[in-house]
């Protein structure tokens, strides 16, 4: 009998402490994918959708990584930064500096893509890639889903 229940008593012990732990291997944080990482489910979601040419794919594939590179460049520069004493970027800025790098991604891929293609890109695949906001977003209106 007190077996069975020291064996009930780990077996909940075990289940709620494995559920404790974050996922995917990083504190509060979620880990940033690689240049390579990030390229791949890009050229996932192209050839799926669209069926591109090897070629074309492929002058997408070199010229996201070119971008993604350096992209990582400077964000761990503002980490190094920031971890040496320096001060914490503006987000304002930061959020316009992000923005380029958005837009140079959108124009990479405007020149290889029809106007059809690139349309259902940034209106349909985009925000599928997008990672789920933790606790439901922080979107505006109220909890309920609608605004007052």
């Amino acid at each position: 009998m007190k077996k069975s229940i020291l064996l009930s008593i780990l077996a909940v012990a075990i289940t709620t402490f494995s559920y404790a732990q974050p996922q995917g291997g990083g504190g509060m944080m979620m880990q940033r994918r690689t240049p390579a990482e990030r390229v791949a489910t890009v050229h996932q979601k192209l050839d799926s959708a669209f069926k591109l040419e090897a070629a074309r794919l492929a002058m997408i594939d070199t010229a996201l990584t070119v971008l993604y590179k350096k992209q990582d460049a400077r964000m761990m520069e503002i980490r190094d930064a920031m971890m040496n004493g320096g001060e914490r970027p503006d987000p304002e800025a930061l959020r316009e500096e992000m923005q380029k790098y958005n837009t140079a991604q959108e124009e990479i891929l405007k020149a290889v893509l029809t106007a059809e293609q690139f349309t259902i890109w940034k209106e349909q695949i985009v925000p599928s890639m997008r990672p789920p906001r933790p606790n439901g977003g922080g979107g505006g209106g109220n909890w309920r889903g609608g605004n007052r």
